[in-house]
């Protein structure tokens, strides 16, 4: 066949041909399943995801938003995978090249699932708050933060070990390692690990929580943050404290800022000149102005003639304010002292201090022995 008898088709053909064998119009159709893919991403992201928002912004409930709003970046995502995929899928491609395809395209899914799940297991998410008033467990903002790591940490290892499976790597025996490798981890870091056991009984008993002013033999301050490894104390040189969480598990804490009400107690010590008829008065007036007080706690007020001291008559007086705040709690203490005072001056009481007699003999000396001591003497 000569040049002037070939048919144009045949041209044509030959030209839309490429290399790998895959027509230009093969190429054509799977271009557009991806934009048709993209464009359906972006109508979903600006139309129908703000609808769904919308009518879930209505609920009772915002799980659904939180549901969401952690899924929308990997939903975006996934639009541009699953028309990448489909594209491809289209195409002539060789046999060897779908397995790998669909191996690559389950991880992808995944990793978004994986993506979304650690998005909504957040700190910020209501989702922990919800399941907690299910199961009627209180979550501060201690234990919050602790299962949200707790929780996405399981995520990442499961969505690690369905890959791994996934690409047909044994996944019973990697376990099998990480069981030997953990016992002899375990031998090499009993200190980070009786911290981290420490910190979880911490945050599960929760003795003290953010904010809380406490003491122990090792420290005393407000608590500003608990990890796994340690408890930061600010104390009130304000210099910060870092203690290992394995110490203060182990150690008597006293929580000042659980008080529901604030200790006074004292002796108060009169002379011995103070006579009974005042002292009666004295007791009583004092419980009188206790009973009276707005600023006292009425449920337990104890004031009692109690000792015979070895330079006064004490007067034991016990009884709690209402407020726990220091500033507010001293200034209750003062005002009832100078109230005392008052009681006392207008008794004719004095108060006694410490004092000590001393009595000396006086004894005759005769002149003999005035003699004989000057002899010594001289």
């Amino acid at each position: 066949m000569n040049e002037e008898e070939r048919d144009p088709l045949i041209d044509t053909e030959v030209v839309v041909e490429t290399v790998t064998g895959i027509s230009l119009y093969d190429y054509g159709i799977a271009a557009g399943i991806f934009i048709l893919f993209i464009v359906f991403r972006k109508i979903f992201t600006r139309y129908l995801f703000r609808v769904i928002l919308k009518y879930s912004d209505r609920a009772k409930t915002d799980v659904l938003h939180n549901i969401l709003m952690a899924f929308k970046s990997p939903l975006q995502l996934f639009f541009v995978i699953i028309g990448i995929y489909l594209a491809l899928l289209y195409l002539p491609l060789p046999d060897g090249f779908n397995q790998p395809m669909i191996r690559i395209f389950r991880t992808l899914v995944i990793i978004m699932m994986a993506w979304g799940l650690f998005n909504l297991s957040s700190t910020s998410s209501t989702l922990f708050v919800k399941v907690g008033r299910k199961l009627d467990i209180e979550l501060d903002q201690i234990l919050l933060p602790f299962l949200s790591k707790l929780v996405r940490f399981a995520i990442v290892a499961m969505a690690l070990s369905i890959i791994a499976s996934e690409w047909g790597y044994d996944v019973n025996g990697f376990v099998a390692g990480l069981g030997l490798g953990g016992l002899a981890f375990a031998l090499a870091a009993q200190n980070t690990l009786s911290n981290f056991f420490g910190g979880v009984v911490i945050i599960t008993e929760k003795p003290f929580t953010i904010g809380d002013w406490i003491s122990s033999p090792s420290v005393e301050g407000i608590v500003e943050d608990i990890t796994f490894r340690s408890t930061k104390i600010r104390t009130f040189a304000h210099s910060l404290v870092v203690v290992p969480n394995a110490t203060l598990a182990n150690e008597p804490i006293q929580n000042w800022s659980k008080m529901g009400k604030r200790q006074i107690t004292f002796k108060l010590g009169v002379t011995y000149s103070t006579s009974r008829d005042k002292m009666e008065t004295c007791v009583d007036r004092i419980k009188m102005l206790l009973r009276e007080s707005e600023h006292v706690d009425q449920e337990l007020i104890l004031v009692r003639f109690e000792s015979f001291g070895q330079s006064s008559l004490d007067i034991f007086v016990y009884f709690f304010t209402k407020t726990t705040a220091w500033e507010e709690y001293l200034e209750i203490k003062e005002q009832i002292n100078l109230d005392i005072m008052r009681i006392l001056e207008e008794e004719g009481v004095q108060i006694a201090f410490p004092t000590r007699s001393l009595h000396v003999k006086h004894e005759e000396v005769s002149e003999e022995k005035k003699h004989e001591f000057l002899e010594r003497e001289y």
